[in-house]
């Protein structure tokens, strides 16, 4: 019981950041973008959704959104799930405010002379844990 109650409380604490990809992500349907669930994330790819990842500052494979993730393929997501799965329980953790911790971190580092995305604690998180799953050491860690 108090799994699914702590899974609901995770829910709702990263749900604007959800909401927000289920919406951009059910406009684009019309013009291409396809749906697929794996585990607890809802993972959306094509259309619209490619043209945005390619557009960022840093131009994406994939990106979440909360329990969303957007990729530019089925085979991107396939490749970047451990990396963005990391950024489901991100948003887990720190729920609304995430997106402003991540652009504040990206800031300070780029004010400091080091690397935005590269050096950002968020992203450094994620790429450990999908360089740890690479040595077969994820589902330890998960």
């Amino acid at each position: 019981m108090w799994f699914i109650f702590r899974q609901l409380l995770f829910w709702i604490w990263a749900s604007p950041a959800t909401m927000f990809g289920l919406f951009v992500g059910v406009l684009s349907m019309p013009l291409g973008t396809r749906w697929q669930r794996s585990g607890h994330t809802l993972e959306c790819h094509g259309g619209p959704i490619c043209w945005v990842l390619e557009h960022l500052p840093v131009p994406a494979a994939a990106m979440t959104l909360g329990h969303v993730i957007w990729g530019q393929s089925p085979a991107a997501l396939d490749f970047t799930r451990n990396h963005e799965r990391v950024h489901v329980k991100q948003y887990e953790r720190w729920g609304p405010i995430f997106i402003p911790a991540y652009l504040l971190a990206s800031l300070w580092l780029k004010i400091r002379g080091r690397k935005g995305y590269w050096d950002n604690p968020f992203e450094r998180e994620a790429y450990e844990f999908d360089r740890l799953c690479q040595v077969g050491e994820c589902e330890r860690l998960a």
